[in-house]
């Protein structure tokens, strides 16, 4: 089956606009794993806008199922916090300084020799490392070339033409789920999945290893509490 990570970002978001450890941000991967998530995701960056550098580390002492950490690997401080703490698994973003979300995946290509020096520096260290790609069949064939574990798909696009075409939305992707799966890759999949286009996702796409969910399934949470919300979710990808 499917696992399903969550990622708290958002409870880190709350809790920061107002200063003190309201929401606790530890207490929310603790009951994320008690409440059925196969695995915690966190997405520290350079400015500590949610999830702290700290918080990694707090978290990392209550982990008993996966823990993913994602980030920018050309951020420095990012790549020793993650040698420091050794998470299961951490998913490369090529994303901007600043930038308000992730919303491409790498060019593998162009990159591919910076990927496969950054990616033997995590998989030296015991670490599982997946990449975040776009759904394009010869950027999944220059990640293979990378050696990285998986690769994540980046879901927007899929997300945004799901309501008007769902069989011209998820075609590219299985497409590229079945380039990975050829290649020997594991397959990953985060952004704006949810409640609504999830289950069809999941069902077209059998390689599936994991989603990563936050945005989506924490405002659900603020209607149907964290741990109904968490079986929901869990429930779309059976």
């Amino acid at each position: 089956m499917t696992k399903l990570s969550v990622n708290i970002n958002k409870f880190a978001t709350l809790r920061n606009s107002r200063g003190g450890n309201n929401p606790n941000v530890v207490k929310a991967a603790i009951n994320a794993q008690q409440f059925g998530a196969d695995g915690v995701t966190v997405h520290p960056r350079p400015d500590e806008r949610h999830i702290t550098y700290n918080d990694v580390r707090e978290i990392k002492k209550i982990i008993i199922t996966e823990f993913n950490i994602e980030g920018n690997p050309r951020e420095d401080k990012f790549v020793k916090l993650v040698l420091e703490t050794l998470p299961q698994q951490v998913t490369l973003v090529p994303d901007a300084l600043g930038q308000l979300t992730s919303d491409h995946g790498w060019n593998t290509i162009e990159h591919k020799n910076y990927l496969i020096d950054i990616i033997a520096i995590f998989k030296n260290a015991g670490i599982r490392v997946s990449i975040f790609v776009d759904p394009i069949e010869e950027m999944i064939a220059a990640a293979a070339l990378t050696n990285t574990d998986r690769i994540e798909l980046y879901t927007e696009s899929y997300a945004k033409q799901f309501s008007i075409n769902k069989e011209n939305a998820i075609a590219p992707y299985i497409k590229a789920a079945n380039k990975a799966f050829d290649l020997g890759l594991g397959i990953n999949a985060g952004h704006d999945l949810d409640l609504t286009n999830l289950n069809y996702f999941a069902k077209n796409i059998p390689q599936l290893n994991e989603v990563s969910i936050g945005h989506a399934l924490i405002s659900d949470a603020l209607y149907m509490g964290f741990e109904n919300t968490i079986q929901i979710y869990k429930r779309q990808l059976l």
